[in-house]
């Protein structure tokens, strides 16, 4: 059935007519000597005094928060330590996601430079899918491995936890998406979102919440050598801040708090880095230029992490084995990096034209058998669709008819012909008002396992249960999806002329960076 047209609603945050309001930005102008724009999205951020958005503008008020607040950091710590003294065989295991890769990157990092006898494991997005399985446990275990420790992933490996015990393994699980009721039995699970936890700030991403690790230790090695806790602090933002900025913009977090300071520090890292990995990147993102005019060099802002730096790390996980974006980050020399940065670049190339292909043929699909007047969750399948593309046409398809929307690919499950028991690999986007982590809950007897966040969600399911979880998703839609959530919510932050966007406002703008949700 045809799609109604959405209503709009436009939100306008600045009001002109707000004598406070028009009092607070004038202020601004005067004693900043800032446009009025620039004062206007000021105040309509909370900074409506000259103090207020001078240490905002300065990045002052931001603070990294006392890792020690994080629960079960203390016991995470004194594990590390003691695999480090006893020279056990530690393995980082990793999403192969952008978060995943940094986390990956920053703790090998740092492993490494304390002598530790480390390695890491990332799944096969297509061969093992999302996160833990006791497969690979067993293979590390057979490598004689002692500890393994989670980054972004984790949260939900409840029986791959009790199994690694059973084998004589250690776990500590580092994560940042969305907790279950029940928590792995591990030795230390550290994730911000479990509800016992106090830390003041919940929205690190995986790498960020990997930082905050690295500082515990470090505060902690310190300490017992009489040091101050910044040094230690600082140690790990002069050498990790550049890594830790990438996963958390890659992985849309909100740049706010310390993620705005984490973020800050390393676009500055970045724009000058000593990293033969990123520099290749930079390079082989940009212009090729000509004899004429030389290659253009990059502003490095978290635009340009979000659309350059992202997407080409993002490609490898999604289009054959995230170890490559690894191996570009811990590169040691120029050779190295420009040989897989020119790798990344042309996968990344594939990965578009795949893109392009899943898009278009599942547009059709919603056309042709989609009913908007009965259903607010789009779920589409197909056996062709290559698993590590599905999540960006699903972002595509919420955004173009702005409805949640799951797509499930059986692709390398069948046996050349449709099998009821045959296993698919699903990834979900959701909109405001619909948390798709407690939708997939309300399904969960459907499901072999799931997990992430409230508006991105992966899943496995068998083919024979995918029409029953059609059912079941948009019943628990109709229940809790609000006709207001769906409608198209238009937002700006005030109206201006147009003889006032010029190439001095757009310059002025980057005073506010960094940039983010």
């Amino acid at each position: 059935m045809e799609l109604k047209r959405r209503e709009k609603i436009w939100s306008i945050r600045y009001d002109e007519g707000n004598v406070d309001q028009r009092t607070a930005a004038e202020r601004l102008c005067d004693e900043l000597n800032i446009s009025p724009t620039i004062a206007k999205l000021l105040c309509n951020r909370g900074y409506a005094t000259p103090e207020a958005a001078n240490r905002f503008l300065k990045n002052e008020e931001s603070v990294l928060h006392d890792p020690f607040l994080l629960k079960d950091i203390v016991p995470a710590v004194e594990r590390i330590e003691r695999a480090i003294a006893d020279g056990e065989k530690i393995v980082i295991y990793g999403d192969y996601d952008v978060d995943g890769v940094t986390s990956v990157s920053v703790l090998w990092l740092y492993l490494r430079s304390r002598g530790a006898d480390v390695s890491y494991y990332i799944p096969s997005r297509s061969g093992e899918g999302y996160g833990l399985s006791c497969g690979a446990i067993d293979n590390l275990a057979r490598g004689g491995v002692r500890l393994i420790i989670t980054v972004d992933t984790g949260i939900t490996a409840n029986d791959e936890a009790d199994y690694a015990a059973c084998i004589g393994i250690d776990m500590v699980i580092t994560d940042h998406h969305e907790c279950r009721a029940e928590l792995p039995r591990a030795c230390a699970v550290v994730n911000p979102h479990r509800p016992d936890c106090e830390y003041p700030f919940k929205e690190l991403a995986g790498v960020g919440v990997v930082f905050k690790l690295l500082c515990a230790c470090e505060i902690t090695r310190i300490r017992a050598a009489g040091g101050q806790d910044i040094d230690g602090v600082r140690r790990i933002c002069y050498d990790y801040a550049d890594l830790a900025a990438i996963g958390t913009v890659a992985d849309v977090m909100p740049i706010a708090d310390e993620n705005r300071l984490i973020v800050a520090m390393g676009l500055r890292m970045i724009a000058s880095t000593k990293r033969y990995g990123l520099s290749a990147l930079i390079e082989a993102s940009s212009s090729p230029g000509t004899s004429k005019y030389p290659p253009h060099k990059r502003k490095i802002t978290s635009n340009y992490i979000g659309y350059g730096i992202a997407p080409r790390l993002n490609a490898a996980g999604r289009m054959c084995s995230a170890t490559i974006a690894v191996r570009l980050l811990l590169a040691e020399d120029a050779k190295t990096a420009r040989e897989l940065a020119g790798e990344l670049c042309e996968i990344n190339r594939q990965r578009q034209i795949e893109e392009n292909r899943i898009a278009e043929q599942a547009y059709k699909k919603i056309e042709k058998s989609f009913d908007f007047s009965k259903d607010r969750v789009i779920v589409l399948e197909d056996d062709n669709w290559q698993q590590g593309i599905i999540g960006i046409v699903s972002s595509r398809i919420t955004e173009r008819y702005g409805l949640p929307s799951v797509l499930i690919s059986f692709d390398g499950s069948t046996r050349g012909y449709s099998c009821d028991d045959d296993t698919g690999k699903g990834s979900g986007r959701s909109i405001k008002g619909l948390n798709l982590v407690d939708a997939l809950t309300y399904c969960e007897d459907l499901l072999i396992k799931f997990g992430g966040h409230e508006l991105a969600a992966g899943l496995t399911i068998e083919r024979s249960k995918v029409p029953a979880f059609i059912e079941r998703i948009n019943e628990y839609a109709a229940k809790n999806l609000s006709d207001e959530a769906m409608s198209v919510c238009l937002e700006a932050d005030c109206e201006i002329p147009l003889k006032d966007v010029t190439l001095g406002f757009a310059t002025d703008l980057y005073h506010l960076e960094p940039f983010g949700v």
